[in-house]
């Protein structure tokens, strides 16, 4: 007996390895679990080890992906200076993607070895809802670094990548040819119901009600209003947006303003020796994609794919109860980050199924044309369907990557106080001393990341 088909075999595993890199850790090794350590440090009082831990990866395969990380880490540790930096390398890496317009050799050795390997070979590119986030947390890094100017730049941009991926991503449903599976219909269908049934990943309350407030706190009232309007049609319950629409209307006078006052109530405005205290507050980590099976037959023969999914919808973060001011707040649901994440992946889950498809095909045909050759001896030829069998247990691996340091979900809360000093306590357990100035806002940013609940305030 000889050993060809096994050395074909193994030649053609070498070869995939080669061109996939070995430095894309994601191939073999799952991106959640390499992330959790880092997550781990956020909930103690060093939590920026973990974006230098990342920094050597922000130049690999998946840069963009670690840039956010790091960017998001070091947000959460308060150094806003730090994160703008990792931020602007992940928008650069954006910005590269959007000017690609032929593929370089890279690219196609990328995406040839992703026939054999998995989805973990191309490089990141982030969803949607992803980006928009990352200009949204961009803008609290500049105003929280004392640059309102560089603020608006990102909360326009921000607001801009709100309808460019909504049109990018209805236009790509046109190319994407829908395969029927009944494994992937169910799952499709169930992620549909753990989001909460939400429209869109691309439509966020959260990021339009920030890029409202930085408007509104920064002299454009109109914007302002503008965004608010459109946080409300995807949260319309929320009360404090809800007040804002009304306050502003009847500020700029608008021929609507009674229509709002009939559907949320009489405006709320500030006395002459107050100030307004505005508080955002992000809860927990967003969930972790999980990976299940797809059965399919090929010529006969049933194979394997294996794609990404989430773990049915966890329970309902409780909403923050706020004391301190005058009078005590409940804050309001504003945005669940985890629903998008779920819509997300639910969108795109056609073109990963088509992927993981011409995968399975690719894998069958070099199964085929090591059995095809009469020549070859009967024990030869089960040396070689074992190695190309193990070869595709061993790289078949759901693609889980997603920016992991995203809160869960984000709440608000709005109110008109006196001039002086506050201790404002949420849920009876932290406390954050703030001034409130005539005139002026109170921004509170708290972030809970389970053990740890940090507090950011800036005076505007």
């Amino acid at each position: 007996m000889t050993l060809t088909a096994l050395k074909r075999g193994l030649a053609l595993i070498a070869v995939c390895f080669y061109l996939s890199g070995c430095a894309h850790n994601s191939v073999f090794v799952n991106y959640p679990s390499q992330i959790a350590p880092i997550k781990q440090g956020l909930n103690s009082n060093t939590p920026l080890k973990g974006a230098s831990q990342l920094e050597p990866a922000i130049s690999g395969n998946d840069g963009l992906l670690y840039a956010q990380e790091a960017g998001r880490i070091a947000q959460i540790a308060g150094d806003f200076d730090a994160s703008k930096q990792y931020y602007q390398q992940a928008i650069t890496r954006y910005l590269t993607f959007d000017d690609e317009a032929l593929i370089s050799a890279s690219q196609l050795g990328s995406t040839a070895s992703s026939f054999l390997f998995n989805d973990n070979v191309i490089p990141y590119r982030g969803p949607g809802y992803e980006r928009i986030l990352l200009h949204q947390y961009q803008a609290l890094n500049y105003l929280f670094s004392g640059d309102p100017q560089g603020a608006l730049v990102e909360v326009r941009r921000s607001n801009e990548l709100q309808s460019l991926e909504q049109e990018k991503y209805q236009k790509s449903l046109k190319s994407i040819q829908s395969l029927a599976n009944g494994s992937v219909d169910s799952e499709v269908a169930r992620l549909e119901e753990a989001s909460g049934n939400l429209s869109s990943s691309f439509l966020n309350a959260y990021s339009y009600y920030v890029t409202g407030l930085l408007h509104e706190i920064l002299g454009e009232p109109n914007d302002a209003f503008i965004d608010y309007r459109k946080a409300a049609q995807i949260a319309p319950r929320n009360p404090f947006v809800q007040q804002d629409i009304v306050r502003l209307a009847n500020q700029l006078k608008m021929p609507q303003a009674q229509e709002f006052e009939q559907r949320f109530g009489q405006p709320v405005f500030a006395g002459k020796h107050q100030g307004q205290v505005v508080i955002i507050i992000e809860k927990a980590f967003v969930p972790i994609k999980q990976s299940f099976t797809v059965p399919f037959t090929i010529d006969g023969n049933i194979q394997t794919a294996a794609l990404a999914t989430y773990p049915s919808r966890m329970p309902a973060q409780s909403n923050v109860t706020i004391n301190g001011l005058s009078n005590p707040m409940t804050a309001a649901t504003i945005a669940n980050i985890d629903a998008l994440a779920i819509t997300a992946l639910k969108e795109d889950l056609p073109a990963a199924l088509a992927r993981q498809a011409a995968r399975v095909y690719a894998k069958s045909e070099i199964a085929s044309s090591i059995t095809s050759n009469s020549k070859r001896g009967r024990n030869e030829l089960d040396i070689g369907s074992i190695a190309i069998q193990l070869f595709n247990v061993v790289s078949e691996q759901a693609d889980r990557r997603s920016w992991l340091t995203l809160p869960r979900q984000a709440q608000i809360a709005r109110q008109y106080a006196d001039s002086g000093e506050y201790t404002l306590n949420l849920d009876n357990t932290n406390s954050t001393q703030i001034t409130v100035e005539p005139g002026r806002t109170t921004l509170i940013w708290a972030i809970d990341t389970g053990n740890y609940l940090r507090f950011y305030s800036i005076l505007i």
